[in-house]
């Protein structure tokens, strides 16, 4: 099963520079992401699992936490360092933090 890290976790990675991957579809990614997430939709993770850089954690987040955690557990049985982000971007937004609007950028 995925590890799970909270939001606090999620805005020390991004500060240091963490890989964010955004598995929501691009409609939704486009309406609101967390700043520097990059778009890797769960539908078409199967065939993009190698662009993920090896050796580094990778930070999954989705909506709520559901679908990160399905993306998580199939990016950790391929050899990464995956953790699920609890609450998702609705979580994110519902603290205060920024989201970024508008076209969207492929993943790590």
């Amino acid at each position: 099963m995925a590890r799970e890290v909270d939001l606090e976790a999620l805005s020390a990675a991004l500060a240091a520079g963490g890989v964010v991957v955004d598995v929501r579809e691009p409609g939704e990614y486009l309406a609101g992401h967390v700043p520097g997430a990059r778009l890797m939709p769960l539908s078409a993770l199967a065939g993009r699992i190698g662009e993920l850089p090896a050796g580094r954690p990778v930070y999954v987040i989705c909506a709520s936490g559901n679908r990160s955690l399905t993306a998580a557990d199939r990016m950790s049985g391929a050899g990464i360092d995956a953790y699920s982000v609890a609450s998702g971007t609705s979580g994110w937004a519902r603290t205060g933090r920024p989201l970024v609007t508008g076209p969207h950028a492929t993943a790590a």
